[in-house]
């Protein structure tokens, strides 16, 4: 498709009009605590697999509200001492898959942990996790369940399970805790901003065409599904704008932007319907720690791809100091 949305020079001067609210800090603070004082347990098994050069873990742990949350761990089979962490959370309407689907961060030498979704993993990929709260009158998919108290919508519970998944892993005796890395494209690039935002343990970023980004402006000038679930909401449920959109501050990436040090790379597509490049620079130029930006000039959604991942590995490797 053309280009639709901003250009430079704009793009690089575009700052997003959503306000943090002023209990946003306090807000998230006392959701991580709940979500902590559910307890749990975490279940590890390993997995039988064909793949003789890694070893694959079946991972249960708690995530909000106690509810168990599945994953992928993958480490390589020869290693030495504490390895550095990659976690990767899931595009829209994706799950964990299955283990030898994504093996290039266990192949480079680090642990790799692919989160699944809480309800999602039947669009593009399997999911094996089932969000088990239910919702008031939401239109189809996940971006307006609950969407009309903070405390009830659905990326609430999500953006615990992710902040639960590194306490989890953490405590696992072959993981670096001082080098945790965040990864994920179009949701899971929004839930990585988010988490670093959350979590000071997080170190790097590595954000591809993120989702999530200044609400107000994505519903405007997307073309393409999730944004457009919250305008079909509210072309039928016509007086709810504004606490639809009070709800949102909280959960933009935007603000979580404004709270990180992690560095972070990102990229964009220029050409992307679902996550349009000014939405992903409004939360870049947002961000407060050190950061860079990879830009693909003619790609709509599917960004980068094998090109981002290869940039993405000689990053991570330069700034973890894996060879």
């Amino acid at each position: 498709m053309p280009i639709a949305d901003l250009v430079h020079p704009e793009l690089g001067a575009y700052t997003s009009k959503v306000v943090m609210p002023d209990d946003f800090p306090e807000f998230w603070i006392e959701t991580i605590a709940e979500a902590r004082k559910a307890g749990g347990t975490v279940n590890i098994i390993k997995a039988e697999t064909s793949l003789k050069a890694v070893e694959t873990y079946d991972v249960t742990f708690p995530g909000f509200g106690g509810h168990p949350i599945k994953g992928w761990l993958i480490l390589p089979t020869q290693r030495e001492g504490r390895l550095p962490l990659v976690l990767q959370y899931i595009g829209y309407g994706g799950g964990r898959g299955l283990p030898h689907e994504q093996l290039h961060w266990a192949a480079s030498g680090y642990a790799y942990f692919r989160m699944d979704t809480r309800g999602q993993g039947s669009v593009w990929s399997v999911g094996d996790t089932a969000d088990p709260v239910g919702s008031t009158a939401s239109f189809p998919g996940f971006m307006t369940r609950g969407i009309l108290d903070r405390n009830d919508y659905y990326y609430r519970r999500l953006l615990s399970d992710c902040v639960r998944a590194i306490d989890a892993l953490i405590e696992l005796p072959f993981i670096d805790a001082e080098r945790i890395a965040v990864c994920g494209d179009s949701q899971g690039g929004g839930m990585s901003i988010a988490v670093a935002g959350l979590d000071p343990r997080v170190t790097a970023v590595m954000a591809d065409v993120p989702f999530l980004c200044d609400f107000p402006r994505a519903v405007q000038v997307a073309f393409r599904e999730p944004y457009t679930e919250i305008v079909q909401f509210l072309a039928q449920h016509r007086d709810k704008k504004e606490k639809v959109f009070e709800v949102l501050t909280y959960f933009d990436c935007v603000n979580f932007a404004r709270l990180t040090k992690a560095q972070a790379l990102f990229s964009v597509a220029m050409m992307d319907e679902v996550c349009p490049p000014s939405t992903v620079y409004a939360a870049f130029n947002a961000y407060v720690g050190e950061k860079r930006m990879l830009e693909y000039d003619f790609n709509n959604h599917e960004g980068g791809q094998a090109h981002q991942e290869r940039q993405q590995m000689a990053w991570l490797g330069g700034l973890f100091g894996v060879d």
